[in-house]
């Protein structure tokens, strides 16, 4: 981990401290009735398993902020405080080099693949801005751009020898980020396009599927420990049963 480069503020280590906030101001909401029972447990439970302040925030995005204001909506493309993240180089020399999953995307990434390749994947990415440029130079390599389908993809770059393609699209959603693919391939190639069937999300949508997840492990755990009853109410069963043969010689029904 390199301790000296920028973290983002969803990405940083949730204290006890945090945690009790979140905390209080779920006890309110379940106080004034904004929370029912359920939920209340639901989301108390995930913030003591929270471990950066990017799980904690979902959890009360739904709720008012102090004074009752509405606290605001993000979108998983609307810009954080804590200033632009900085711009991210990736390099393949002989090598290849992958950025994919759930990660914040900078507004303007560099990627250089000689005799190499690279992917970059921002179908699950947290856009901080609306403009994200990508600037790409593949000597005798390969770069592989998939963005989100309802993004706004655009090109400006050439290929010599070498091929560039960039399958425009245009998204109806004119706040929408977009994504401007530059520079060239010699002897290389160059490909972006939109991935089918991913769709860029609110960050609302993890708070849903981390409390899906929640109730199926608290069902998991239940059966576990029913499992686990029957067999200690079976185990003491045989040896109730063991004892009565040695003092009466005979099994006990």
């Amino acid at each position: 981990m390199n301790l000296t480069k920028p973290v983002a503020e969803a990405e940083l280590r949730a204290s006890d401290a945090d945690r009790d906030r979140i905390a209080e101001i779920l006890r309110e909401a379940l106080a004034v009735g904004r929370l029912d029972a359920e939920e209340h447990s639901e989301r108390i439970d995930l913030v003591y398993r929270a471990k950066t302040m990017g799980e904690l925030e979902p959890l009360i995005r739904d709720l008012p902020a102090e004074g009752g204001a509405p606290r605001p909506a993000a979108t998983a493309y609307e810009a954080e405080p804590g200033g632009a993240l900085p711009d991210q180089t990736m390099v393949a020399i002989f090598s290849a080099s992958t950025r994919k999953g759930r990660w914040r995307v900078p507004g303007r990434i560099n990627a250089v693949a000689v005799f190499g390749s690279v992917e970059i994947d921002l179908t699950e990415g947290i856009f901080q801005q609306q403009r994200v440029q990508i600037n790409v130079t593949a000597i005798f390599g390969s770069v592989e751009i998939r963005v989100p389908e309802n993004v706004t993809l655009r090109s400006s770059g050439s290929g010599v020898l070498g091929a560039f393609e960039v399958e425009t699209n245009e998204s109806v959603d004119t706040e929408a980020p977009v994504v401007v693919v530059n520079g060239y391939a010699v002897l290389g190639s160059v490909e972006a396009k939109p991935k089918r069937g991913k769709w860029l999300r609110d960050l609302r949508d993890d708070l849903r599927g981390a409390r899906r997840a929640w109730q199926e492990q608290r069902s998991d755990e239940r059966w576990d420990r029913y499992d686990r009853r029957r067999e200690r109410f079976e185990h003491r069963r045989d040896e109730r049963r063991e004892r009565h043969a040695r003092w009466h010689g005979g099994p006990r029904d």
